[in-house]
């Protein structure tokens, strides 16, 4: 039969978790790298993903692109003997944050709370995320940078690993942490793009060596 009204996503309703947004995120970094969106159109579909809440919201967004089909795997939980505090949320799918400097900057500073998924948007702008007495919301926490003609920092505690695994186009990306990280602490997962811009940072101990030099800024 023809001229059928089209059957809604029978899983629309469904709250959307970390991983599904990860996956938009990455469709939309491929499409705008291999030129099927300009960086405007990324832009405004980005800030859509970020604050999508259910499966119905993601859906649109990359409806008119190839989008992969990914399987993420559980995190594990948290050990107790960890030197970098750890506590778990109550609720794991609603441990996520996100923050915007647009013409601006903002800064994460003293005991404030790491979630296991962090967006931070910089447009012509920047933010400094120092985690040196941070409280960790997962074994394993991901930042996802974008920085366009901005900049993010992120200085994580010396015991904790880092994996960057972000693009940089005409710009930097790459974020250092300490050289023996502790097994026990949490690993923090940095992607995104820099575009024009600069995501970067360091271990606590080298940020803090001296205060009066460098401070919240990229490349110190």
């Amino acid at each position: 039969m023809e001229n059928l009204p089209e059957r809604p996503h029978p899983h629309a309703h469904l709250r959307a978790s970390d991983t599904d947004r990860d996956r938009v995120v990455d469709v939309l970094r491929d499409a705008l790298m291999s030129g099927r969106l300009t960086q405007d159109e990324h832009a405004e579909r980005l800030e859509q993903t970020l604050q999508a809440r259910t499966l119905g919201e993601l859906e649109p967004i990359t409806q008119d692109l190839v989008v992969p089909q990914q399987a993420m795997p559980a995190a594990s939980p948290a050990p107790s003997n960890s030197p970098v505090p750890i506590e778990e949320p109550a609720n794991p799918s609603d441990s996520f944050d996100t923050i915007f400097a647009v013409f601006g900057g903002g800064e994460r500073t003293g005991r404030w709370r790491v979630r296991r998924r962090t967006n931070a948007v910089a447009i012509f702008g920047g933010h400094d995320l120092d985690m040196t007495n941070a409280v960790f919301e997962g074994r394993e926490v991901t930042v996802w940078a974008f920085a366009i003609f901005g900049g993010i920092d992120i200085t994580v505690p010396d015991a904790v690993a880092v994996r960057s695994e972000g693009v940089g186009i005409f710009g930097g990306f790459g974020v250092r942490g300490g050289d023996d990280p502790d097994p026990n602490a949490p690993t923090v997962v940095v992607k995104g793009l820099a575009l024009f811009g600069g995501v970067g940072g360091q271990k606590s101990s080298k940020r803090h060596k001296n205060k009066n030099k460098g401070h919240g800024r990229l490349g110190h």
